[in-house]
């Protein structure tokens, strides 16, 4: 018996089918509440929460993204060639699939 599975990953706040959707963890109050967000969303949450995070303090290191860049690279390398090559990227939030994969295919 063949089986073919398909897995569609959707923004948790707009309902978006997109590949670019990651998991993103979040904490208040002692509760934990992970949401997946394609990046326009995810710009809104940072941007949303800007104001409080500039004025809080952290309790504890970070972890790591969850989906790493390609061949371990990091996003401001990743952002510095892109915006030496000509691509509009911005200063925060996730570096677009297409950026992320012209510069994967360029370091080849």
């Amino acid at each position: 018996m063949a089986q073919k599975v398909i897995t569609i990953y959707a923004d948790d706040l707009t309902g978006e089918e997109t590949a670019e959707v990651s998991t993103h963890t979040l904490a208040l109050d002692g509760v934990t509440y992970e949401i997946d967000l394609g990046p326009d969303s995810y710009d809104k949450l940072l941007e949303a929460v800007a104001p409080f995070t500039r004025v809080g303090r952290k309790t504890r290191k970070s972890k790591k993204p969850r989906q790493a860049a390609p061949s371990g690279e990091d996003t401001a390398a990743i952002r510095a060639w892109a915006k030496s090559k000509g691509y509009e990227v911005s200063e925060r939030g996730r570096v677009p699939a297409s950026i992320r994969e012209a510069y994967g295919k360029a370091k080849k």
